[in-house]
């Protein structure tokens, strides 16, 4: 077990768990056998779950937790009995070093604080933010924040940008970061004080380690032109989801508008189309500034969407991305 990837999972948190956790692992390990998964949650049901599946048993512990966080609890009532629970058991794994990287589908306001309380900030960062990739015209975006931080002053905004910056050079070292403000328009005296304050600092920057071109509008996310993009977790939380409804609109409307024969006919290009939009594909965001990796997997996603997350938390691991993200980021700061 050594040389595998150790997964501590929140095997309660969202839809349809646990069930979907375990169908999830079984996808991943047909595709990756790499990785070990510690499951935090009620021993009875993953352990039938679990046993109807021989073929993972070799790769799963199961550890007992006696509560866990519903999705509709606030974050200060999930923090009264954190310490009973899947969530919190699984992250402090890391700090106990029973794993290297924890996987969470549940309570995105309670993850970020029991992150933030157990695993403490990156020196010099205020917040953590929820960085995720979005597909664009030429190669992927890094995107963030999606959710953390409902409301972010401009220093959080600057740290973001460094941040964003960093993990992009980590995951392609050959691609210049190219930073944008996600904003209401692309004149400079438009947005709130913080955006603008943010834009200034990020525009008489000397660094080169990335590329700041400004402010992007929403319909321009996926041009390709920039790949780091910027905004508070409110609008990014707002953006993602209308991203994720309209790429399930589409792909839905387009086969229903399509008689048989052109199905038939362009079946290969359908079916790279849909892939291409499917959310499920891109699931899977890191909280970035911690001490410690977290992968926030869609609550709502199926098993396919949460073997994805698992990809996802392999591939951070396999790449010694934290440390690379910590030495980008000081260098970015100077």
């Amino acid at each position: 077990m050594n040389n595998k990837v150790n997964i501590a999972i929140d095997a309660m948190g969202g839809e349809n768990a646990p069930k979907k956790i375990i169908d999830g692992i079984e996808l991943s390990l047909k595709e990756n056998k790499e990785n070990f998964f510690k499951l935090y949650g009620n021993k009875d049901q993953l352990n039938v779950l679990v046993n109807k599946k021989p073929e993972i048993n070799n790769y799963c512990e199961i550890i007992h937790s006696e509560n866990y966080i519903k999705d509709e609890e606030s974050p200060l009532t999930a923090a009264k009995k954190s310490k009973s629970t899947s969530m919190w058991q699984s992250i402090e794994s890391q700090k106990n070093d029973k794993s290297q990287i924890t996987l969470s589908a549940g309570n995105t306001g309670a993850l970020f604080i029991l992150s933030r309380l157990i695993l403490n900030m990156i020196d010099g960062v205020e917040k953590p933010a929820l960085a995720g990739l979005w597909p664009n015209k030429i190669g992927m975006n890094v995107v963030l924040d999606l959710g953390a931080n409902i409301k972010c002053n401009d220093k959080n905004l600057i740290d973001f940008s460094y941040m964003g910056a960093a993990l992009h050079k980590a995951l392609y070292p050959e691609i210049e970061p190219k930073i944008a403000l996600l904003n209401v328009g692309l004149e400079e005296i438009k947005g709130s004080e913080a955006i603008k304050k943010a834009y200034q600092h990020l525009k008489e920057s000397n660094k080169n380690d990335f590329k700041f071109h400004g402010y992007i509008e929403g319909n321009h996310i996926m041009d390709g032109n920039v790949n780091v993009i910027v905004t508070d977790g409110f609008t990014g939380n707002i953006a993602l989801k209308t991203a994720e409804g309209t790429a399930n609109f589409i792909t839905k409307n387009l086969r229903k508008s399509l008689n048989k024969l052109s199905i038939l006919l362009s079946y290969k290009s359908l079916k790279q189309f849909k892939e291409r939009l499917d959310p499920r594909n891109y699931n899977g965001a890191i909280l970035l500034g911690l001490q410690g990796p977290v992968v926030k997997s869609h609550g709502s996603t199926d098993a396919i969407g949460f073997a994805h997350s698992i990809n996802v938390c392999h591939k951070i691991v396999k790449a010694n991305l934290l440390e690379k993200i910590k030495s980008h980021l000081f260098t970015v700061d100077g």
